[in-house]
């Protein structure tokens, strides 16, 4: 897991990382935004979690790219979390572009805190509360201010077959574990974005991904990947006939239990704009 706290982190857009299709590029940009913040221990903890052997597990996030950054271009990530009570944080991100200062896309995230060695809830205590709390902002601070937005939108489980689908994916190990050998919070969205159908990777680019996490994967475990197109109706489908939105399910080979869903809105790519795999 990344760092939890306050913190920013300027990353360049070079010739390696613009050219990647849209998918790509915002795998490379959550990585980013995941190692952006604070850490006491150079773990993503407090020096009392890692004592009490307690962690962070992330239970969803929700991220809307406004728009893709070119070659050459700078981004400024800014981190920030919020205390959400007992057991849990709110973490939010905005990325700017670090010349202009235009908001190139706003990320949200909720987390519960877990014990390591028996996988199950744990109350913040004072101790580890102190020790973050003096790191988040002093005012409530909130990526999407409003309080109806996309990121509290609720994810409907893929119940009917699927129009498409990915199967045998597998945990990179070099990339997608953390320090406990558990996979990463972005693994799952690049798991998500595989099943997505081509002729839409080809012609549109991703604004909105919002994920529930449902459960821990580990290095060993075999992931399919699941798709269907989820059509506009009624009056949200005005002013929408160049997007396009998806719902998504993650299941774990053989006995088909599930550890994620998503939801994912995409828009037309601008015209003249290529995008080309290195």
């Amino acid at each position: 897991m990344g760092g939890l706290g306050i913190g920013s982190r300027v990353w360049e857009s070079t010739s390696s990382t613009v050219f990647l299709l849209p998918t790509e590029l915002l795998e490379v940009a959550c990585n980013h935004v995941q190692s952006c913040g604070y850490s006491t221990d150079g773990f993503g903890t407090t020096t009392t979690m890692r004592k009490l052997h307690l962690i962070w597990v992330a239970t969803r996030m929700h991220i809307e790219i406004y728009k893709y950054p070119a070659r050459s271009d700078v981004v400024e990530i800014e981190s920030w979390f919020e205390s959400k009570g007992g057991i849990g944080i709110r973490r939010d991100w905005i990325l700017k572009d670090y010349a202009t200062h235009e908001v190139l896309g706003r990320a949200t995230s909720k987390f519960v805190m877990i014990n390591q060695d028996t996988r199950k809830l744990a109350k913040v205590i004072d101790g580890v509360q102190k020790e973050y709390l003096g790191f988040s902002p002093r005012e409530p601070r909130l990526a999407f201010p409003q309080e109806k937005n996309g990121s509290l939108k609720k994810i409907a489980k893929l119940e009917d077959a699927a129009q498409y689908s990915r199967q045998g994916l597998v945990p990179r190990r070099a990339a997608d574990l953390d320090m406990n050998q558990h996979v990463n919070n972005v693994a799952y969205i690049r798991w998500v974005l595989e099943s997505m159908p081509q002729e839409i990777i080809d012609t549109h680019e991703l604004e909105t991904i919002t994920i529930d996490y449902k459960k821990e994967c580990k290095e060993d475990d075999v992931v399919d990947s699941h798709t269907s197109p989820e059509p506009y109706n009624g009056t949200a489908a005005k002013g929408k006939e160049d997007y396009c939105q998806f719902l998504h399910l993650l299941t774990l080979s053989g006995d088909g239990l599930e550890i994620g869903r998503c939801y994912t809105e995409w828009r037309k790519k601008p015209t003249r704009q290529a995008y080309h795999s290195v």
